[in-house]
Order: structure tokens, then sequence, then C-alpha cells
């Protein structure tokens, strides 16, 4: 039989003591993350850009964020998520594919996001809505610049 000292016996009480508390603390911030994870989403507020951008230079903007965002870090999947949550109309189902895919919600419009491994996702306001300064297509016609159309065809033609 193998008798145990006073001091070994508190070594062993202080050892469980402190597997609890790192278990208790671990479901702690477990269960903060399913609460930040729960946050209603809804679209940011209205926003200015800097210079007025028409539709095509903001979709090539988001087009260029979303092919360079993964090589900064975090997992693909879950960048691939956050663009099919941004890019829907219905808030219903982008809030159904950020809670698919286990992301947690800093901010309730995206901007700022984790996955379930800690790391950080930050989405611009041009990703998720259109500034409130955008040049419409048909107002772009008639107060820009066109560009000239060049009949390809007709130049071969003629040279």
């Amino acid at each position: 039989m193998e008798v145990f000292k006073s001091d070994q016996i508190s070594t062993v009480s202080s050892f469980h003591s402190t597997e609890i508390l790192k278990k208790e603390q671990k479901l702690d911030r477990f269960e903060s993350a399913k609460c930040r994870r729960r946050k209603r989403i809804h679209k940011p507020p209205p926003w200015e850009h800097p210079v007025r951008i028409t539709r095509p230079e903001l979709q090539h903007m988001r087009e260029e964020f979303w092919d360079t965002a993964p090589h900064y870090g975090g997992s693909k999947a879950i960048w691939d998520a956050l663009r099919a949550a941004a890019e829907t109309e219905d808030l219903m189902h982008a809030q159904a594919i950020i809670e698919g895919a286990g992301i947690i919600v800093e901010n309730n419009d995206l901007t700022v996001c984790y996955d379930e491994k800690g790391e950080m996702y930050e989405l611009p306001n041009y990703v998720l809505r259109e500034p409130s300064n955008l040049i419409e297509q048909d107002v772009e016609m008639g107060t820009q610049n066109p560009q000239p159309v060049v009949d390809h065809h007709s130049t071969a033609l003629q040279s």
C-alpha cells in the first residue's frame, strides 16, 4: 500500500484545482465566442468613398480585395464564406452562412470577424455596401467623357 505525504496530497489537489480552473476558463471563452457568433448581422452604415467611383470601379476594387485577402492569412474556406455572406442581399441568408462556417462576429456589420482558431478577418466597407456617392451608369454616360468606340473591323479593312 502506497502512503501519500501531506505535501504530495496538496500538490495533487493543487494540480486538480488548476486543471478545473483551466477547463472553466476554456468553457467561458467558448461560451463568450458562441454569444459573439450569434450576433445579428446588418449592413454597415452608409459611407462615402473619398473619390466618386463608378460601379465597374467598385466591382474591380471588390474583386481585387477578394483575390488578395486569403494571401494575408486565415482560412480560404472562411474567406469564401465571408464573400458569400457579403455578396448576398438577404441578411438571413448571410446570417446562416456565417453561423454555418463557424465565424465569430465581432462587429455586427461584418467588418471584423474571427474564425474558431482566433484568426482575425477584416472586411472593408466597399465589399459590404456601395458608397453613397457611387456614380450610376446612366449618370456616368451623361456626365463622364465616354471612351471612343473603335470598330477594329473597319480599321483593319482601311489599312
